[in-house]
């Protein structure tokens, strides 16, 4: 993602409406994106978390602490640009989902994937009509093709910033089950990531954390729940996102 540097000459920042949806003004001058296109968002609700987010910046603007104006950047300078292949990349993370592949053992660890990682895919099956099949290892196991339709089908729908939020989702999580169980609501954002990591949280029990990888998942488990966040943003609302996680 494009950062830039910037320092702070307004006095304030507001939500307005715009063509085609809504932007955020700096004392009366509309926001650009990096690429210098006009940020316009889709709801009122988007542009104010941008607008609050603008306004909490100090002397010089720190886009690490400015998630919802990144995201409405990426989706408009990157996702809109190439959404076929944004789409098709993220699709194809069904074919080899996190939550298909098992550990032969030790059968506290098999139990555990089974009972966080069974009921997603029976609501997948369920919900989006995506049976899944599972497998003990990391030999490729093959999905039934309607499957693989219905999650192409289900991601080409989004529009480019739902698209933005899912490829977060997705990435972060190494699944596109509970990238889609997070869009749905289908649970909320703190309970999925934890899912999304009972091997790593295995892990750590049996040999201890890494100071370096533990800083790094805290790193994603907050961009995940910010992207939670945007999703739900793009209609409008807040996301269920759940609690968020705790600071250092």
């Amino acid at each position: 993602m494009t950062e830039w540097k910037l320092k702070r000459f307004w006095t304030e920042a507001r939500p307005e409406p715009a063509e085609g949806g809504f932007t955020v003004t700096l004392d009366g001058r509309p926001v650009k994106t990096p690429a210098k296109a006009a940020l316009t968002v889709p709801t009122r609700a988007m542009a104010e978390a941008m607008a609050a987010e603008w306004d909490a910046q100090q002397d010089a603007v720190d886009p690490r602490t400015m998630p919802v104006t990144r995201a409405a950047n990426a989706a408009i300078d990157k996702v809109a640009v190439q959404h076929g292949r944004v789409a098709e990349m993220l699709a194809e993370y069904g074919g080899t989902d996190l939550l298909c592949y098992r550990a032969e053992a030790p059968a506290e660890l098999v139990a555990r994937q089974e009972a966080a990682w069974d009921p997603l895919l029976a609501w997948a099956r369920d919900a989006l009509d995506a049976p899944l099949v599972t497998t003990r290892g990391v030999m490729h196991v093959p999905q039934p093709e309607r499957s693989l339709q219905a999650f192409d089908a289900q991601v080409r729908a989004l529009d480019p910033f739902a698209l933005t939020a899912l490829h977060d989702l997705v990435t972060l999580s190494g699944s596109l089950v509970i990238g889609l169980a997070a869009i749905h609501e289908h649970l909320p954002a703190g309970d999925l990531w934890q899912r999304s990591r009972i091997d790593e949280i295995w892990q750590e029990e049996q040999w201890g954390a890494d100071e370096e990888a533990a800083e790094a998942a805290r790193r994603k488990e907050t961009a995940f729940h910010d992207a939670a966040i945007f999703f739900g943003l793009c209609a409008g609302t807040a996301s269920r996102a759940g609690p968020g996680p705790k600071s250092a």
